[in-house]
């Protein structure tokens, strides 16, 4: 068995949908099954259904990528706990911007409904943050940090998101990140693509929802993490309920320093990751942070009834 100390859970952000995803669980573990049905009463429609059969161009959408995720994610974790008495318990969990509210609920800083409510709320915000100022982004692959960072201040764009060494994100106003995107070349960016998101998420485009996210989670009750959670915007950990909810409406508009979340963990003594929910991403990320590492991926019922030795 894996020691405990020595383990993080990781949760996955926007991207990692696909059609289909959940559906194994739901058919295998009654665990899984309910966390579904509880989705579905709590949003007042079968997000069940469009994780399973799509759609696919519905479950793209902001407002139902996130609670889609989040539940698929909680779903695997309630799947495992069920029939794998070799999960350790993790010593940090963190997620990468969407994935951070999943990590929340595992530490106890709000149940289930909440998450899924809030993550629906989330994704409808960035929606409509959209609609008032379109905005775009794209994975720069290959160019260093300070060289990004100063197309970004000639273009008026931002790093969004610092993913791995030689993985960055810059987001933006549509024309601008196409812009950004062509300097990034000339400067000898390997490869830029263009990334399938319906607004320039963890940059200022964000401001206009800020005041209603924040008006949202003032009126809930957090509790205090029960487990150090690793907050995106300073890769530092989370520890009280107030913390928490400064995060939240701070990580909207500011960048999500996912490489030195992991840098953190593991220089903590982390060894460990045990990604949970739809996709690999995570773990590809974190291998290109270190070797050293191991990754584990959780994200169908085969996995989830697996070993973890």
């Amino acid at each position: 068995m894996v020691e405990s100390a020595k383990v993080a859970y990781v949760f996955p952000g926007q991207g990692s949908q696909w059609a289909g995803m959940g559906h194994d669980l739901y058919q295998s573990s009654a665990k899984a099954r309910a966390v579904f049905e509880l989705a579905d009463e709590v949003l007042g429609f079968s997000l069940s259904r469009l994780c399973f059969e799509g759609p696919e161009e519905d479950l793209r959408l902001t407002l139902n990528a996130q609670p889609a995720i989040l539940t698929v994610s909680l779903a695997c974790l309630e799947a495992v706990r069920e029939v794998n008495t070799g999960m350790p318990p993790a010593r940090f969990v963190a997620g990468h911007s969407l994935g951070e509210y999943t990590a929340l609920a595992v530490s106890g800083v709000f149940d289930f409904k909440t998450a899924v409510y809030l993550a629906r709320e989330r994704g409808r915000l960035m929606h409509e943050a959209d609609k008032v100022r379109p905005g775009s982004m794209a994975a720069v692959i290959g160019l260093e940090e300070s060289l990004l960072q100063e197309i970004c201040q000639q273009t008026g764009t931002c790093i969004a998101n610092i993913n791995s060494p030689g993985q960055l994100v810059v987001g933006g106003d549509e024309e601008k990140v196409a812009e950004a995107s062509e300097r990034a070349k000339e400067k000898g960016a390997a490869r830029v693509i263009p990334l399938a998101v319906s607004a320039a998420f963890h940059t200022p485009l964000m401001r206009p929802v800020v005041e209603s996210l924040s008006g949202i989670i003032s009126r809930l009750a957090f509790a205090a993490p029960s487990i150090p959670v690793i907050a995106n915007t300073t890769a530092r950990p989370l520890t009280t309920a107030e913390a928490v909810k400064a995060e939240l409406v701070q990580q909207l508009c500011n960048c999500v320093q996912w490489q030195r979340s992991v840098e953190y963990m593991i220089g903590e003594g982390v060894d460990t990751f045990i990604e949970i929910g739809p996709g690999k991403v995570l773990a590809g990320l974190i291998k290109r942070t270190s070797r050293e590492v191991r990754t584990i991926n959780i994200g169908d019922a085969a996995a989830a009834s697996g070993s973890l030795a």
